[in-house]
């Protein structure tokens, strides 16, 4: 089953908001802790709290940004 296309920029801002902020999280939770125990559990700990963030700030901020962008290339 797939998707209806009217859904893609939210599937796009999940999936996007869901890695940015996996990574980022990764490298803030290892640069201040190291790697130790229960890194990967302290990791999504961090993760979900980034991500409940970044999920609706992405499909906000999203559509602003491609208008900026759209103004700054030449078409």
């Amino acid at each position: 089953m797939k998707i209806p296309a009217k859904y893609a920029p939210v599937l796009f801002g999940f999936l996007l908001s869901c890695f940015m902020s996996l990574m980022v999280s990764g490298i803030s939770t290892f640069r201040a802790l190291g790697v130790e125990d229960g890194f990967l559990s302290i990791w999504f700990s961090n993760w979900i709290a980034s991500w409940i963030i970044a999920f609706p700030v992405v499909l906000v901020v999203a559509p602003i940004v491609r208008r900026l962008v759209a103004k700054m290339v030449a078409h």
